[in-house]
């Protein structure tokens, strides 16, 4: 097997990704595999570490902000296989990909797992796997990411949704799906390729990995104690069936015009869009290594 270079991001899962490089090494000599250990120090660093490292086999080691930083300097050299080992909070693209959140059952996953070629999506220029967002989520993000100074769990993320809910205001744009132009009153728009985000939550419930396609939820024009209703059934992904407020597509190319600045939410991180956010699809796939799992309900296929 390739030399593996392992990606820790010590802040990671409030400390929680750094605790596994002993397992890392006592594992990796166990297997007697030769590896690579590299934490970082900043923030953007592992795009760095990767450009700069030779290795073919890269494992992130930390949350879904991690895997979307060592992803982007695989696809940057279009070079290398991306491996997964959670260690972050949500690990929303994990899921998706049927990897344990066991760390040694993660680690057997990179030893003997399979590896596709899986979708990349794009948002004004930056390559995401997962889920891009705007809308409520981002400004939950946003609240959250504040809260988690204080709280390491998933519990930041409810509180907060009910922040978000006392200050939300609907985002007025034009949006252009599959060659049809809608204006909307925009409570949440999410598209990607993964099912989940904010740690479990399964906003896109038909998305697959390797399906050529982004798909795309959209949440419109309901009151607050709606989105009080509707987020609870996120977590199953039976928010769809509200037909009346919720919509869902798939599409190779979405733009959202909007009469002010807006941003979105990319695996965690809160970026400017401007007043126009353009998703498309690269034509690069990325190989990922995952499990196989006839009785689980993967989003590769």
């Amino acid at each position: 097997m390739d030399k593996l270079l392992f990606i820790i991001n010590p802040t990671a899962g409030g400390g929680r990704a750094k605790d596994l490089k002993a397992l890392i090494e006592k594992s990796m000599e166990e297997h007697k595999l030769s590896y690579d250990i590299i934490l970082t120090t900043r923030s953007k660093e592992a795009i760095e570490i990767v450009q700069n490292n030779p290795h073919y086999k890269v494992i992130a080691v930390g949350g879904d902000g991690t895997v979307n930083e060592v992803a982007k300097g695989l696809i940057n050299r279009k070079f290398g296989v991306l491996g997964i080992l959670p260690g972050g909070t949500g690990n929303d693209l994990s899921r998706s990909l049927n990897i344990p959140l066991d760390p040694l059952d993660a680690i057997d996953c990179i030893v003997n797992g399979k590896m596709r070629n899986v979708d990349i999506g794009i948002i004004n220029g930056y390559p995401f796997l997962n889920i891009a967002s705007f809308g409520f989520d981002a400004e939950v993000v946003h609240i959250t990411k504040k809260i988690k100074t204080r709280i390491k769990s998933n519990i930041a993320y409810i509180l907060g949704v009910l922040i978000t809910l006392i200050r939300f205001r609907k985002k007025e744009v034009v949006l252009e799906i599959n060659g049809k132009r809608y204006k909307e009153k925009v409570v949440l728009l999410a598209a990607g390729n993964g099912k989940f985000y904010g740690g479990g939550l399964k906003v896109l419930p038909n998305a697959r990995l390797l399906d050529d396609y982004l798909d795309l939820c959209l949440v419109k024009n309901v009151n607050k104690l709606f989105i009080l209703f509707l987020f609870p059934t996120i977590f199953k992904g039976n928010h769809i069936k509200y037909r009346k407020y919720v919509s869902t597509y798939k599409a190779k190319n979405i733009r959202i015009i909007s009469e002010e600045d807006i941003y979105f939410n990319l695996d965690g991180e809160i970026l400017s869009g401007g007043k126009i956010l353009d998703f498309t699809m690269a034509d690069y796939k990325l190989p990922i290594i995952y499990r196989k799992n006839k009785n689980s309900n993967i989003s590769l296929n």
